[in-house]
């Protein structure tokens, strides 16, 4: 029993009573039910001749007084008929009670949806909580790509996102405010959230044409509003995903690799060096590898215990030098994967990515993976096998991108399970489709 100096019961009770204020359009459907359920109880003392004291109470009292007295006979066509028609009163009495009580609530939590829609959110709700544990590893719109689809079937997401990107507005954030890129980390927000309305449009939004001022010129407003609310949460870059998280009421978490600011180097193919990923995808060389410098990143201790409990890891899909390698690099990250007992996806890529990975068939990212850590950390090969529209592979052809060639033979001759499919979107460009990925 709940003592009633207990300061937690007298909140409580004192929200529940709010429902039974004035002009909350709630008792009325209260007391609409209750007459319903009394209703169907007497309809059913009358059908069952009143020997359900011991259940029905009052009601068969009420029936049994009415039979004594002559004014209603047991088992008569009319006694039936009442009976029956009382039932079904107090049935439809208590569904347009639930109903419109329903309708209330909704209204009052979600004036623009319907009943049936909060009913579905709730349903939606709570069986996304049971969904499997995954923690997505990327960057770039292939990580927001994947995340669209695999929010429709579980809420236990964790996207662990590079912040190495130096171009763009998320580059000028950089240089101006030292945070972190927060581009990256805004589609996957985004991606992640419950409904992709006016305020992710909003957040997409870029300051672009006539009249902007070179201060706000192709910055997005999301990445605007990411850096304010880093401001606001006292610099704490971590802080201000999650409060930006929770205004998009996002399935899932966002998570930067590491929050230590790094920037990437690349070794290419002649011997040189090249610092800055948008320097390295412009270079007309071929890069050998990459590294972070600073070399000792850390992972942060959430994304280390999300590798830990995940059921399912996922890298990529993503450009694989400047979106996948960058997160394998931060030191934590592999040797936590590598430590899981989880299955663990490797999503390769559809298109070549022109700088970057020309030529590359589905093998060739794998070695790129390989060779830049010391333990294994895919298990399975998402290979696309899926061909686009000739007027599509033509215009990505003029751009120096091609079709990722699905060597899978070689691809299972490395070590790896493969899991081939047609995984192209059906739309003007070629990438992943969202759902069939899922």
């Amino acid at each position: 029993m709940v003592g009633i100096a207990d300061p937690g019961a007298i909140v409580r009770l004192s929200a529940f009573a709010k429902l039974f204020r004035p002009g909350l359009r709630v008792k009325r459907w209260l007391a609409l039910m209750l007459a319903g359920l009394a209703l169907a109880l007497l309809g059913l003392a009358l059908l069952m001749n009143g020997r359900t004291l011991d259940l029905l109470g009052a009601a068969s009292h009420f029936w049994r007084w009415l039979a004594d007295s002559g004014r209603i006979r047991w088992g008569s066509s009319a006694s039936l008929g009442l009976g029956i028609g009382l039932t079904v009163a107090g049935a439809l009495a208590i569904l347009v009670g639930a109903s419109k009580l329903m309708s209330s609530l909704s209204s009052a939590i979600a004036p623009a949806g319907s009943p049936a829609q909060l009913v579905d959110a709730v349903y939606r709700s709570r069986t996304l909580s049971l969904g499997p544990r995954v923690v997505v590893i990327g960057g770039g719109t292939g990580l927001s790509t994947m995340l669209r689809g695999l929010k429709q079937y579980t809420s236990n997401i964790v996207a662990i996102v590079t912040v190495t990107d130096d171009g763009g507005s998320s580059g000028k954030l950089q240089r101006q405010l030292s945070i972190l890129p927060p581009g990256d980390i805004r589609n996957c927000l985004v991606a992640l959230a419950d409904s992709e309305g006016t305020m992710t449009d909003l957040l997409q939004y870029r300051f672009r044409g006539q009249g902007i001022g070179e201060g706000l010129r192709d910055h997005a407003f999301g990445n605007l509003f990411i850096a304010a609310m880093c401001d606001i949460a006292g610099g704490d870059f971590e802080e201000a995903v999650r409060r930006t998280s929770r205004v998009l009421n996002i399935r899932g978490r966002v998570l930067p690799s590491t929050l230590k600011r790094v920037s990437l180097v690349a070794e290419m193919e002649d011997g040189s060096t090249v610092e800055g990923e948008t320097n390295i995808v412009h270079s007309p060389l071929r890069i050998r590898r990459v590294a972070l410098n600073p070399a000792d990143a850390e992972a942060p201790e959430e994304v280390i215990e999300a590798i830990r409990l995940a059921d399912i890891i996922v890298v990529g899909p993503g450009s694989i030098y400047t979106s996948v390698v960058p997160n394998l690099l931060v030191h934590g990250i592999p040797e936590a994967i590598y430590r899981s007992p989880a299955k663990k996806v490797f999503i390769c890529n559809v298109m070549t990515q022109p700088g970057e990975s020309d030529g590359f068939t589905a093998s060739d990212h794998l070695r790129a993976i390989e060779a830049h850590v010391r333990r294994p950390v895919v298990q399975y090969v998402v290979v696309n096998t899926g061909t686009p529209s000739l007027e599509l592979l033509d215009k990505y052809r003029q751009t120096g991108a091609t079709l990722v060639e699905p060597d899978i033979d070689r691809v299972r001759k490395m070590g790896y399970r493969t899991l081939p499919g047609n995984y192209v979107s059906l739309t003007d460009v070629v990438r992943h489709d969202p759902a069939r990925l899922a």
